[in-house]
């Protein structure tokens, strides 16, 4: 038997969550379900969202950022993070090609996104022990140390909704269902 998490909406939310689901519907468009969910702890969600807003302002470049989000959500088996960050990525004119192989866990042909796809693959299987030479080739691939940091703080915001999901079986906001993705595949 399952625990069953409530997919909380502005009405249902304790009140002190209302606030982050009117901003995250401003910014999506939607609450998503993820959020709904989240609505129960208002810490969680404002922590959530908060790392969300600072990861998009950080200094990677946007298509890095959405490898870093599919990579971390493939590597963590998130079936609903990959299905969001897939729809997103793709609606960002990141390539098809490059959002497939990012959702096989294959390598990229461009050397910097892959960089950016193993340090990330690596920070998250090896729960922030990467190598040195690991480190290394991230930054010969012409990332900074700032750009590590940022990696750090985009493996953080999925890791807190990634976990998330696994433990409230959240369900896929049809805005995603074009990109369902199973831990299987």
């Amino acid at each position: 038997m399952m625990a069953e998490f409530t997919v909380h909406d502005e009405s249902t939310a304790p009140e002190a969550a209302r606030p982050s689901l009117e901003a995250a519907k401003k910014r999506m468009g939607f609450v998503t379900t993820l959020n709904g969910v989240m609505a129960e702890s208002p810490e969680l969600l404002a922590g959530y969202n908060a790392l969300a807003e600072l990861f998009g302002k950080s200094s990677l470049p946007v298509r890095a950022k959405h490898v870093v989000w599919i990579t971390a959500s493939v590597e963590n088996g998130c079936e609903y993070c990959v299905a969001a960050h897939s729809t997103m990525a793709l609606r960002s004119k990141v390539s098809a090609d490059v959002v497939e192989a990012l959702r096989a866990g294959k390598p990229l042909d461009d050397p910097a996104l892959e960089a950016a796809r193993r340090f990330t693959q690596l920070m998250v299987s090896g729960r922030g022990w990467v190598d040195e030479a690991e480190v290394q080739a991230f930054l010969d691939a012409g990332y900074t140390r700032r750009h590590v940091m940022d990696v750090i703080l985009g493996v953080g915001m999925k890791t807190l909704s990634n976990y998330t999901n696994h433990i409230a079986h959240t369900p896929l906001d049809p805005a995603w269902q074009d990109q369902q993705w199973s831990r299987s595949t």
